[in-house]
């Protein structure tokens, strides 16, 4: 796919996933983003040059997406588009119902990436929901096929029952909150780490640590934090809808941290969650 970014910002970098597929390492998210926001947000998005829309079926606004993808005039090969299924859709038939759904709003013929949004233990479906996943992939209608906040026992449960790999395993990971486990997990496993909530919703970006790197490159301290993401190995997925900001999010690779500032980074890890436990949320 094509890296291209506008006229004065780097190209985006890829990551090739583990059935070949690319995605951009810097992608835009519209969590939270009303339906009627999230067109401009994600027109906005598109003309700084984002390549890669992470939205999801709960989140409501998968048409106002699809809005913004079809007024872009942007070839679909430039465009790589995630959307997720939700836990009330869980189980075989019900998970193809729920993409046939969602590829709709989004005005799609083809998903790029199509996620699992929670395990939820206690309904014990993700199983059969994956089961559905592979046969969308299978199908052609899926490009790659991942899940999200999956910790290693899903993903080992996973594993032990399908042949299919999880492509990505989206999850909140920040400074406060490294996930070291689960990241050895995917590395051995050869599933790429995306993290949702990359800034914590801004809990991390008055750390000291943080704080200090942006006063002594001159950068934003939620640039500082993205670059962390991008030098860690992650696929990273701000969110923002002011245009400024959306626009900063993404110039962050025209630089780097050195070895002793992603040590100091590193250094704040402290289990701090914005979201819910994924063992817990059911």
């Amino acid at each position: 796919m094509s890296t291209t970014s506008s006229a004065n910002t780097p190209a985006i970098p890829t990551v090739t996933l583990n059935n070949g597929v690319e995605i951009p390492r810097l992608g835009f998210g519209v969590f939270q983003v009303p339906d009627e926001e999230t067109t401009a947000a994600v027109t906005t998005a598109l003309e700084a040059g984002y390549r890669s829309i992470d939205t999801a079926a709960i989140y409501g606004n998968e048409a106002g997406v699809g809005r913004a993808l079809a007024a872009s005039g942007l070839p679909r090969e430039d465009l790589f588009v995630t959307t997720k299924l939700w836990n009330a859709d869980q189980g075989y038939d019900a998970t193809l119902r729920a993409f046939d759904a969602s590829l709709d709003k989004l005005g799609l013929e083809q998903l790029d990436l199509y996620l699992i949004h929670w395990p939820v233990p206690a309904q014990d479906l993700y199983l059969d929901s994956w089961r559905a996943v592979e046969r969308l992939a299978a199908e052609g209608r899926i490009r790659a096929a991942g899940v999200s906040n999956f910790q290693p026992a899903h993903l080992r449960h996973l594993l032990d029952h399908s042949g299919l790999v999880p492509a990505v395993n989206q999850v909140e990971l920040h400074p406060g909150l490294q996930q070291a486990e689960l990241r050895a997990f995917h590395a051995e496993h050869g599933i790429a780490t995306e993290a949702w909530s990359p800034l914590a919703q801004g809990a991390v970006l008055d750390d000291p640590a943080v704080t200090a790197i942006a006063a002594r490159t001159g950068r934003t301290p939620a640039q500082v934090v993205l670059r962390w993401h991008l030098q860690l190995g992650n696929i990273v997925i701000p969110k923002s809808v002011t245009p400024d900001r959306i626009r900063q999010n993404l110039d962050v690779l025209d630089f780097e941290l050195t070895d002793e500032e992603m040590a100091a980074v590193a250094a704040t890890d402290r289990d701090l969650r914005t979201g819910p436990h994924p063992d817990l949320f059911n």
